[in-house]
C-alpha cells in the first residue's frame, strides 16, 4: 500500500494532513505481489514449415512379372532389407540352370584346350575360342541371376510401408506403383525465415516444433541443413532440420508451427509481464 505525503510550513496543517492520512490508510489501493525469480530466457524466431519423411520411396519392380506373394502389411514397419514382394521365378529358374551347366561344359572344355595347347595339339586361335565361349557363359549366368535376384523387392531402408495397389497373382510391369514406403522415424522439417536472421543461424541449432493435431505437445529438433542461397523474391532463406518422431506420432506433409531459439541467457531475472509499464521501445 503507498502513501502520498503533502508538506506545508503550518504544524496545524501537518497535523491534520497526517491524521487524515492516517484515518485513510485502511482505504489504501491494494497491490499484488510478485517474487523476483531466475530462469532461462530463450529469444525465439517464429515460422511456419512442412514436415516431410526422412526418406520416401514408391516401391517398383525392375522386370516384368507376375507377383506371387506380397511380404508386408500396408502401415506394417518394416526392416532394410526385409522382402517387400516377390515375383514368379520359375522361367528364370530354368534358364539359369541351362546357362549353369553350359558354363560348366564350357570350364570343362576349356581345361582340356589348355592341356592339349601344352602339348602342341592344338593352335593358339582354338585356345582363344574355347576361353572366349566359357567367358560368354559366365556372362551369361550373371545376367540370368541379376534376373533372377530382381524378381524380389527388397526395402532399401526402415520405414513404414503405405497402401499397396495390387493384389497377389497380378502381373506387374517394370516400374508399376506397388505401395509406398515412408521412414519417417525421424522427419525432416522445411520452412523460412527471412534473410535478417541469417547472422544468428548456425547448425544444430534447437528448434521446438507444434502441430494442430497434438495441440500444445512441443516436439524438438536441431537444424542440419541451410540452403546456400536467398530467395530473390521473398528475401527468405529455406532451412531444414530433423525432428525425431517417436511412437511415429508426426506424419509427412503436416503444417508446423516452428520457434527457432536465437538465444538462450542462463540465471535471468524474471518478473511477470504485467507489472511491466512500457515506455517508448
Amino acid at each position: 500500500i503507498g502513501y502520498y505525503w503533502k508538506h506545508s510550513t503550518s504544524s496545524s496543517i501537518a497535523a491534520k494532513d497526517a491524521a487524515a492520512s492516517a484515518k485513510g490508510a485502511a482505504k489504501g489501493v491494494p497491490v499484488k505481489v510478485g517474487t523476483v525469480r531466475t530462469g532461462t530466457i530463450s529469444e525465439e524466431a517464429s515460422a511456419v514449415g512442412s514436415l516431410l519423411a526422412n526418406e520416401s520411396v514408391m516401391i517398383r519392380p525392375e522386370r516384368d512379372g507376375r507377383i506371387t506373394a506380397i511380404h508386408f502389411t500396408e502401415g506394417q514397419v518394416v526392416r532394410k532389407g526385409e522382402k517387400l514382394i516377390s515375383l514368379d521365378i520359375s522361367e528364370i529358374e530354368a534358364q539359369f540352370a541351362a546357362v549353369s551347366s553350359e558354363l560348366t561344359l564350357n570350364r570343362s572344355r576349356m581345361k582340356r584346350a589348355e592341356e592339349l595347347h601344352e602339348k602342341k595339339f592344338i593352335s593358339a586361335q582354338a585356345l582363344d575360342d574355347a576361353r572366349e565361349a566359357l567367358n560368354q557363359s559366365s556372362a551369361r549366368q550373371a545376367e540370368v541371376k541379376a534376373r533372377l535376384e530382381k524378381s524380389a523387392v527388397v526395402a532399401p531402408f526402415e520405414g513404414v510401408a503405405g497402401l499397396r495397389q495390387v493384389s497377389p497373382g497380378a502381373y506387374v510391369k517394370a516400374g508399376q506403383d506397388i505401395a509406398r514406403l515412408e521412414g519417417i522415424g525421424t522427419l525432416k522439417l522445411d520452412f523460412r525465415l527471412p534473410e535478417l536472421y541469417l547472422g544468428r543461424i548456425r547448425g544444430k541449432q534447437e528448434v521446438l516444433v507444434r502441430v494442430d493435431a497434438f495441440g500444445a505437445d512441443t516436439f524438438r529438433g536441431e537444424i542440419y541443413a541451410v540452403e546456400p542461397s536467398v530467395d530473390e523474391q521473398s528475401r527468405t532463406v529455406l532451412l531444414r532440420a530433423r525432428v525425431p518422431n517417436p511412437g511415429v506420432r508426426l506424419k509427412p506433409g503436416m503444417f508446423a508451427r516452428v520457434a527457432l531459439v536465437l538465444e538462450t541467457r542462463e540465471n535471468a531475472l524474471i518478473v511477470p509481464e504485467q507489472a511491466l509499464v512500457p515506455q517508448g521501445k
